[in-house]
């Protein structure tokens, strides 16, 4: 046997391994297909004799847990060496490398799983729920592996999910989350990371609700909450494919069978379509891209349009024809034939498309391992794909690709075909000039739309007539509004969003008071429109007038915020996701309350800051409450959460940030008394950073507020929770005038009670601290100047509200140098921290005349009130400069000089 034509190296473990060693020719095809197979070979010559055999199953022994990332990468390169060889050799066909490519990943996933699972069982038991049922997580696999289809070289899309809450039971207990999480992110690590031997699979978990930004899994119950209110189609999409590869197979089965309805709806679901064409006009719009034109899976007539011919018509058949609901693309291609979905001739067109593109995608994998998706560029490697495939030349295999690629392009670009033509709009192009509106086609063209879509043509008849009634109703109201183009645009849009949600407009065909007030909403507030749009739900907050027209009580607002939350003590998820429904709810009527019912602008301010700080207690307690159950409890220890800028000074507004800082104050005991013990600095470091991910979570409600926690002491650099005696020694010895400045307007929002009073004393301490008023004026004066200079957006005919000269902040420089000029002499003046009460004690110590006051108090009502009018319009705060603006600068700038403050720069 000569093996002189194969590569010295190679040949060479050949000349010492010559038992049941293949022959020259089998070898030299094997070669020509796949550098990667040569490698492992080298790397592993007792494959030699071994290459017929069938695939072996993986074993990742107990107790060498720092062998296993070795041994997974070595068995799974030996195993993809075995199907080379087999689709080399003709042995197996394109579904048979395909089914072999997906055991592999089940394999390595499955027996991954088992054993990080024993090991963490040894150290922290078994999980179980609250009445001692062993609770169980599945890996879903999606996607090729899902389908049983995966390609040579791939990555695997995954979600995990587990079936409920508890703990382990064993000598350090956890959370079932946690202990869930810790299995999953080991398991990803052991098939991703990149190790000398390589990788195992290539693990991507973006797929799971909510993607990259989510928690990395769900309890079935917040995975059936998620699809059943948050659920898209592209989600439907890829669920279609779902099925466990690893951890608990029935518990897994269990979850789908919850999700199906999602998936497959129990009618002909013809409201799926117009999702559907947007994905398909998505990937036309791809394929068109230049770097697109070459790629098998994503360019014309590729591997993409294939899957997404079969699985869009079993989507919207699935539920009629439960025979469609099958993972497999091959056999959900032929049971549509079956069906008379697809035409015999068209399915035997895809099938032959789909099985010859994979084959070559596998090939072009094969050369290196690698997970590409086009021809390689060198004309010899081409030559060796085409020679290895049985052409004798490159283009006679370039022939076939592009006869089969043309053909399925022809059947995908024809697939859902055009809405059905339907009479489409209550109202023609000429009415709509008439009625006033300038940019009558583009809303003639977008009803249309509106009434041609899938979904309207699924409704029923009687629903079709009410949205008739409703647009014309919408059209008509919005011709008598301020900016009437403007309005009608959002009314389309709402419609758009609320047309699968017929009772809404059920209620607005038959309440027009409700339906005025939507419109108004559409005229006078871009944010609130857009909450409306995003979230119809908040639709129910303007349907009933004797609601909306009820005075805004303050008092409710914990009692309102209960009661949503109710029933969800022990579910963390659900419990979150019912605070961003309440915050939205109550944000909108606030809004709608100062838009539409004269709400004062510092009321709303102060009821926003009051929703702030509710949705902060709740969302501390919760952390709290994760923080024990992990790591139990400091004793006699205590942590409290301080409001800084607007939120102390209650002075928020619509989509205000938190400015936060966090203090704790620690006994005798150093570390937490759990199984799993913290010491005290990395418990409490643990406790914000929790509180910071829960108020950034994103829900289907939104999320909750975004925050900035740069005004701890030392900034950015400082810790990010310091000690009390820290931040006293911190606050007396090295702080800044405008920290100091910062502290007027600091206050304890959450916390334990004990640590927050101690804070109250320990400010009030500092701001009463007598202060050189010549300095202190010189420093305050001259750090305004600068921010002016670095901030003010304003000009000669548009004022800044914020930074402009007379502006919200000139105001809040002159009451803030006041307190910390005068707290010394009048103690009550530390007490205050919003604007008009500072004002109100200001007067109250003498420090401040009653006229002056009378001012302020004006300026600041003027000024916030337009500064949430910017907000609700989502503009600009410069602003155009009005006479009632121009006299509230002038106002104040004399009060400013009368107390000694010039905040314009010398020229």
């Amino acid at each position: 046997m000569s093996y002189k034509a194969l590569p010295p190296v190679l040949a060479g473990l050949l000349a010492d391994h010559p038992h049941n060693a293949p022959s020259s020719e089998a070898l030299a095809r094997l070669v020509a297909a796949s550098d990667f197979a040569v490698d492992v070979l080298i790397q592993q010559p007792d494959l030699l004799g071994r290459l017929d055999e069938p695939l072996q199953s993986l074993q990742l022994p107990d107790g060498r847990d720092a062998e296993w990332p070795g041994l997974i990468r070595r068995w799974r390169r030996a195993q993809s060496l075995k199907l080379i060889w087999r689709d080399v050799l003709g042995i197996d066909s394109v579904e048979q490398t395909l089914a072999g490519s997906t055991w592999i990943a089940e394999q390595a996933l499955q027996t991954g799983f088992s054993a990080i699972d024993r090991v963490l069982r040894q150290s922290h038991g078994t999980v179980r729920d609250q009445h001692g049922l062993e609770q169980h997580m599945t890996v879903l696999g999606l996607g090729k592996l899902g389908g049983g289809e995966l390609n040579f070289s791939s990555d695997v899309d995954l979600v995990y999910a587990f079936s409920g809450h508890g703990m382990s039971d064993g000598e350090r207990p956890i959370a079932a989350e946690t202990y869930f999480t810790r299995l999953g992110q080991r398991l990803a690590n052991l098939l991703d990371e990149v190790t000398a031997d390589g990788f195992c699979h290539r693990v991507d978990l973006r797929l799971r609700p909510f993607g990259a930004s989510g928690r990395l899994l769900l309890s079935f119950t917040a995975m059936e909450h998620y699809f059943q209110s948050a659920g898209r189609d592209w989600e439907r999409y890829a669920w279609l494919k779902a099925r466990p590869v690893a951890g608990d197979a029935a518990t897994g089965w269990r979850l789908l069978d919850m999700l199906r309805p999602f998936v497959y709806r129990r009618y002909l679901d013809f409201t799926a379509i117009d999702g559907l064409r947007d994905m398909k006009a998505k990937i036309e719009a791809e394929v068109q891209r230049r770097d697109k034109r070459d790629d098998l899976k994503l360019g014309p007539g590729g591997i993409r349009e294939i899957e997404f011919y079969v699985q869009a018509l079993q989507i919207i058949y699935g539920g009629r024809h439960k025979a469609l609901q099958v993972r497999s693309l091959l056999e959900g291609l032929m049971r549509l034939r079956d069906v008379g979905l697809i035409d015999p001739q068209a399915a035997v067109i895809l099938h032959e498309a789909y099985l010859f593109l994979r084959r070559l995608e596998n090939r072009v994998q094969m050369l290196a391992d690698a997970q590409v998706h086009r021809l390689p560029e060198p004309s010899e490697i081409q030559k060796r794909l085409a020679q290895g495939l049985g052409y004798a030349e490159t283009p006679a295999l370039i022939a076939d690709l592009e006869r089969h690629r043309s053909a399925v392009e022809q059947l995908f670009s024809g697939l859902l075909g055009d809405p059905a033509a339907q009479p489409a709009a209550t109202a023609g192009e000429q009415d709509l000039q008439a009625m006033g509106f300038a940019d009558s086609v583009r809303h003639t063209d977008r009803i249309t739309a509106l009434f041609e879509s899938a979904v309207t043509q699924a409704l029923a008849d009687r629903s079709k007539q009410r949205l008739q009634r409703v647009t014309a109703a919408l059209m008509l109201a919005c011709s008598k509004a301020s900016h009437p183009d403007d309005c009608l645009t959002h009314a389309i849009s709402f419609l758009q969003a609320t047309l699968k949600r017929s009772s809404y407009i059920a209620l607005l065909d038959e309440q027009p008071n409700a339906l005025q007030r939507v419109v108004d909403v559409f005229d006078e507030s871009l944010w609130m429109t857009q909450q409306l749009i995003e979230h119809p739900l908040l639709l129910d907050e303007l349907l009933d007038s004797r609601i909306i027209a009820r005075g805004f009580d303050a008092e409710t607002l914990p009692a309102q915020i209960d009661a949503r939350l109710a029933g969800h003590a022990e579910d963390a998820e659900a419990a979150l996701l019912a605070l961003n429904e309440s915050k939205l709810s109550l944000g909108f009527k606030i809004a709608y309350h100062f838009l539409f019912h004269g709400m004062a602008a510092t009321q709303a301010s102060r009821l926003l800051t009051q929703l702030a700080e509710q949705v902060l207690e709740r969302c501390q307690r919760i952390a709290a409450t994760e923080l024990f159950q992990q790591h139990g409890a400091v004793m006699d220890s205590a942590f409290a959460v301080i409001g800084y800028g607007s939120l102390g000074a209650s002075g928020l507004s619509f989509n205000s940030d938190l400015d936060l800082v966090f203090l704790n104050q620690v006994g005798p005991i150093q570390a937490s008394d759990g199984i799993r013990s913290l010491d005290a600095s990395r418990y409490f470091l643990r406790h914000a950073q929790k509180l910071i991910a829960l108020l950034d979570l994103t829900t289907p409600a939104g999320s909750l507020y975004e925050t900035d926690i740069r005004l701890r002491p030392d900034g950015a650099k400082g810790l990010l929770v310091s000690s009390l005696d820290s931040f006293a020694t911190y606050q007396k010895q090295r702080a800044w005038v405008w920290e100091l400045q910062a502290l007027v307007r600091a206050r304890a929002v959450a916390g334990d009670a004990s640590l927050v009073s101690a804070f109250e004393t320990l400010r009030v301490e500092i701001l009463c601290s007598p202060r050189d008023p010549m300095a202190l004026k010189a420093e305050i004066t001259a750090m305004r100047q600068r921010m002016r200079a670095e901030l003010d957006r304003g000009c000669e005919d548009r004022f800044d509200l914020k930074h402009g000269p007379g502006g919200l902040t000139d105001i809040e420089f002159l009451l803030q140098a006041m307190v910390l000029g005068h707290a010394a002499e009048h103690p009550s003046l530390a007490v205050c921290r919003e604007s008009c009460a500072l004002v109100t004690a200001l007067v109250q110590t003498g420090t401040m005349t009653a006229g002056q006051a009378e001012i302020l108090m004006d300026a600041i009502e003027v000024l916030q009130a337009e500064s949430l009018r910017c907000h609700l319009a989502m503009q600009s705060r410069v602003v155009a400069l009005t006479p009632v603006l121009q006299a509230v600068r002038r106002a104040v700038a004399t009060v400013l000089r009368e107390h000694g403050y010039i905040f314009e720069a010398e020229q």
